[in-house]
């Protein structure tokens, strides 16, 4: 079975890369936020993706939403060392997942992420793409780091976290070009339930990357999750795609400390995911503020949904 059938039937994404790093003691309050990890703190990384497939995730993502050349060049490392932290994340990935194979027999995939321009910008710009680039500037940006990842042969490619629509074209028609048997999912943040953050119609948009072969699903992340039923029922009537979902908790994000707020409601994750699954959610996780304890939730639910079917 391919990666395209099991998506129609249901998968589990993992939780937050940051809230288990810092629950291990990591501390992220740099430019490069997660990416941070990859220099010093590997064995970290590690476990934080062996935690999400312990907890029942199909998919783990890799450490490199901002994880980009320039981000490690400026913050003084040599586009040599960059390369190698960029490329060491999808092994570390990789290798998680093989060693919970070997322990469980279970096999899991590895989602290589590229993240958008605004999260190098690291201002809270992937929640509103306010920034303007050429199609030449964008591929200037964001190659680089998506050649690295290839090179490592992740199970797919995730275009994650996505406020612009221009941008997530310049990256998914270099992919056609150059890379069309990898499997892509592309997810975006919102601006409200009908809009992607830099205003965009989600109708339009999904309307779009449906059109492109390679794509396996389509989606929203990182959104509060009072927009997801909403954004469900648009998307279903925009996109002939398995539907992606993996929401925050609804806190808000502060980028002068590169931290979110404390959640101030619990939500539940076995409740939620039901909903989602009838809406025509099949890949299903948690995004920034969740974690394993939310992941199970997703995965438990998800496999009695599945059964019944």
């Amino acid at each position: 079975m391919t990666i395209f059938e099991e998506a129609k039937k249901g998968l589990v994404l993992d939780g937050a890369m940051a809230d288990e790093l810092q629950r291990q003691g990591t501390n992220l309050n740099s430019k490069l936020w997660t990416a941070a990890a990859l220099i010093d703190q590997e064995e970290k990384v590690y476990q934080a993706h062996l935690n999400y497939f312990k907890a029942g995730a199909n998919l783990v993502i890799t450490d490199t939403y901002q994880a980009n050349v320039p981000a490690f060049i400026k913050a003084g490392y040599s586009q040599k060392q960059a390369a190698s932290f960029i490329k060491q994340a999808v092994k570390i990935a990789k290798q998680a997942r093989d060693d919970y194979e070997k322990q469980t027999g279970i096999h899991n995939y590895v989602v290589g992420t590229v993240g958008p321009y605004g999260a190098y910008l690291a201002d809270g710009n992937e929640y509103r793409g306010d920034y303007e680039l050429s199609k030449q500037e964008y591929l200037d940006f964001h190659l680089p780091r998506l050649k690295l990842i290839l090179s490592e042969e992740p199970d797919l490619i995730a275009v994650e976290t996505q406020p612009k629509l221009d941008e997530t074209l310049v990256l998914l028609d270099w992919l056609t070009q150059n890379a069309p048997k990898v499997p892509v999912y592309v997810s975006f943040t919102l601006k409200n339930e009908t809009t992607i953050s830099d205003g965009t119609s989600l109708a339009q948009a999904a309307q779009v990357v449906d059109n492109y072969d390679q794509v396996i699903g389509i989606g929203i992340n990182c959104v509060a999750p009072n927009l997801v039923t909403p954004a469900l029922e648009l998307l279903n009537k925009n996109t002939t795609k398995p539907l992606i979902v993996y929401p925050n908790q609804g806190a808000s994000y502060n980028p002068e400390i590169k931290e979110w707020e404390e959640v101030k409601e619990n939500f539940d994750f076995s409740k939620l995911t039901k909903i989602w699954y009838e809406k025509g959610a099949r890949l299903i996780g948690g995004c920034c503020t969740t974690g394993p304890k939310e992941v199970n939730q997703i995965s438990t639910t998800l496999n009695e949904l599945k059964e019944r079917r």
